[in-house]
């Protein structure tokens, strides 16, 4: 990937009035880490939200102050929540040379057979997963390709993801990404929440535990 890089302006505002540095079209933002001293910085909106979308928080942003090149992962970004403005940005100062520990956003690629021939529904169980690498091994993104699921009951590990070998997931092995259920019933809601593959065995021998008790209660009767 491209170095990216993020030319900004020291701020001077502080306080209440960096309302007028949005008024001008900038972001009042900080850059701050481990032994190293707190800077205020300033940039401009259009030039941030560029490299937001293209770095996300898991990409190393190399920010340059006046002659200065601090290495850095964008680290928090507070929003509006009524207009969705941004407001402020966190950029953390890292070593390249040191592993961390961060989040990546999980996106679901391809199209399920079970979905698209056996009207069966695809939950997504995470939104993002942890993982430690170096800063310039971080992906920006973590891919699930779910044309593998093919029948109801399918399922993706986070033991079947593979980014590289330098870069080790956090997260349980046998934690379900993503899975094909049944359309629900009107008495039938989808669980949200992290689920194992246990649960899903769980949950498939109570059901024939269940049969097998439905059936002998039949043979009594008879």
């Amino acid at each position: 990937m491209e170095k990216i890089q993020l030319n900004v302006q020291p701020r001077e505002i502080s306080g209440r009035k960096v309302k007028i540095l949005r008024s001008e079209g900038f972001i009042p933002a900080v850059v701050y880490g481990r032994d190293f001293e707190p800077k205020n910085i300033q940039i401009p909106v259009k030039e941030f939200e560029r490299i937001y979308a293209e770095a996300g928080e898991s990409t190393v942003v190399y920010i340059n102050v006046g002659k200065e090149e601090v290495s850095t992962i964008i680290h928090d970004v507070a929003t509006d929540p009524v207009s969705d403005e941004i407001l402020h940005a966190d950029f953390y100062k890292i070593r390249l040379d040191e592993k961390i520990t961060t989040y990546i956003p999980v996106v679901t690629i391809g199209e399920s057979p079970a979905v698209k021939d056996s009207n069966g529904v695809l939950v997504v169980n995470v939104k993002e997963l942890e993982v430690e690498a170096l800063p310039q091994d971080l992906p920006h993104e973590i891919t699930v390709d779910i044309s593998t699921l093919k029948k109801i009951g399918d399922y993706v590990l986070v033991k079947d993801l593979f980014i590289s070998d330098r870069v080790e997931f956090q997260a349980d092995p046998e934690d379900i990404i993503a899975l094909i259920q049944e359309q629900a019933g009107e008495e039938s809601e989808v669980s949200s929440g992290e689920t194992s593959v246990e649960d899903v065995e769980v949950g498939e021998k109570k059901e024939d535990k269940d049969s097998g008790e439905e059936k002998e209660g039949d043979s009594e009767d008879n």
